[in-house]
């Protein structure tokens, strides 16, 4: 940051006799002092004392007002005024340090800054919100279709990027070079979009083919290449924390399918294959509160009033584990909820046969509301699912078992789902998401959350 500001800003001359006592100089970095904190409070000082003068914005409303009884000219004028009233005086600041070598990095990481900040509560200012939201909005400027490259990743592209890929894969992670060749050897088209910010990538797309929509990964590539009429996008990951929420993998999802349909034409479907990293944590959290209110004598029923599990189904698991076969009664109910919760806490169950058979029904079930009926703020609660249904995809099929990792366990109980790009029909999907806040689905995933309210209604 001193480097930049040296390099932007004119030293101011000293008017201070130089007989005086000199101000103490700044604190050292290793002196053991919070970096942290003195990083919120210089944010806080930029974005309070260099935002919005709010008591010109009022005058200018005044005059506003006033102008409305005059010529066209002078209200034109005074919007104008008023607009760059309006706009907080640290963005000339971000302005002149994107111009600077470096500059655009440097502010990338800075909104990365202000995203953690805002995450950890470890500040409440309103100013600093609002700095995060001049700053996405400069990156998205900045960011846009025109200034960004598409290229296609082969075993043959440079060290550097290869790394990239292995080190900030987020859905299937990359394990050594060796993985990296032998997922190119079984069809996999990987693609990039890079924009010029100190040489490193904006971010990553991988593409797999097959010849239907899978439930499993393709494991080779037919020779007949007319029969390939699927294509799976099975990652999307970014490598800059600071461009969340800057719409790059919709352009590069459309411009991979252009691609695509270029090299192979009879390409016809094209879906994801996503993970759902936020149903776990969900479902944790109605098990606590089911076992909580179970425990204080408050009976059966689910967790947020939807039935987690029947009768029937507490029944098969408490055999499958050996534990207590039924929720009905006082000494199992406040246990089965627990014991459940604890069960999937970790992935060990994936391995039995007998407990992926008991628990499929209601996982799945439950999977499909929590992608479906869960909203924040009007949209998917779930932060993949709230992507590609703003790029107007389709809420298709859950995959029963499709990430049986550590990972995948412990994010959504091994599930994971498709969501389907009809083309001709994205622009209205997401026209419908954004905004009536509806979520276009299959009739699996329709069926399933029907299921759940049936049930549900019975409590």
């Amino acid at each position: 940051m001193d480097e930049l500001l040296r390099r932007l800003l004119v030293p101011v001359p000293s008017t201070s006799d130089p007989r005086e006592t000199k101000s103490p100089p700044p604190p050292d970095p290793d002196s053991g002092q919070d970096q942290g904190q003195l990083r919120v409070t210089f944010l806080q000082k930029l974005s309070q004392d260099f935002g919005v003068d709010h008591g010109g914005v009022t005058e200018l409303c005044v005059k506003l007002v006033e102008a409305q009884r005059r010529d066209a000219a002078t209200v034109l004028q005074v919007e104008e005024r008023l607009r760059d009233g309006l706009t907080p005086r640290y963005r000339h600041l971000l302005h002149h340090v994107s111009r600077a070598e470096g500059g655009v990095k440097f502010l990338v990481d800075l909104r990365a800054d202000l995203l953690q900040i805002i995450a950890s509560k470890r500040t409440d200012s309103p100013h600093i919100r609002d700095l995060n939201g001049t700053l996405k909005g400069l990156l998205s400027e900045w960011f846009s279709v025109g200034l960004l490259q598409l290229q296609r990743i082969t075993w043959q592209s440079p060290c550097e990027i290869l790394q990239k890929i292995s080190q900030y894969e987020a859905v299937h992670p990359v394990r050594n070079w060796t993985d990296i060749k032998r997922r190119e050897d079984l069809t996999q088209i990987n693609a990039a979009i890079f924009y010029s910010i100190s040489s490193t990538q904006a971010g990553l797309q991988g593409v797999e083919l097959g010849n239907y929509l899978i439930k499993r990964v393709v494991r080779e590539l037919q020779e007949d290449l007319t029969q390939i009429n699927a294509a799976i996008f099975y990652s999307i990951s970014s490598t800059q924390a600071g461009l969340q929420g800057v719409e790059l993998g919709n352009y590069l999802i459309k411009r991979v399918v252009r691609e695509l349909q270029g090299e192979f034409p009879h390409l016809t479907q094209f879906s994801s294959l996503s993970p759902i990293p936020g149903f776990s944590s969900w479902l944790q959290s109605l098990l606590l509160g089911q076992s909580r209110k179970e425990a204080h004598g408050g009976g059966g029923g689910g967790g947020g009033g939807l039935e987690l599990l029947s009768e029937q189904e507490w029944r098969e698991v408490g055999e499958a584990t050996g534990g207590p076969s039924s929720s009905s009664s006082s000494s199992s109910s406040s246990s089965s909820p627990e014991a459940l919760r604890r069960l999937l806490a970790g992935g060990e169950w994936l391995r039995s046969e007998r407990l992926c058979r008991a628990l499929e029904p209601p996982l799945m079930r439950l999977c499909a509301w929590y992608l479906y009926a869960e909203k924040r703020r009007g949209y998917a609660l779930d932060p993949v699912a709230n992507f590609h249904l703003q790029n107007g995809a389709a809420l298709w099929r859950l995959n029963w078992r499709a990430d049986t990792s550590a990972r995948g366990a412990a994010a959504s109980c091994g599930i994971m789902v498709n969501y389907r790009y009809f083309l001709a029909e994205t622009t209205r999907n997401r026209a419908l998401y954004l905004q009536e806040r509806r979520v276009v689905a299959s009739d699996q995933l329709v069926a399933l959350v029907g299921q759940v309210q049936k049930n549900s209604s019975k409590l």
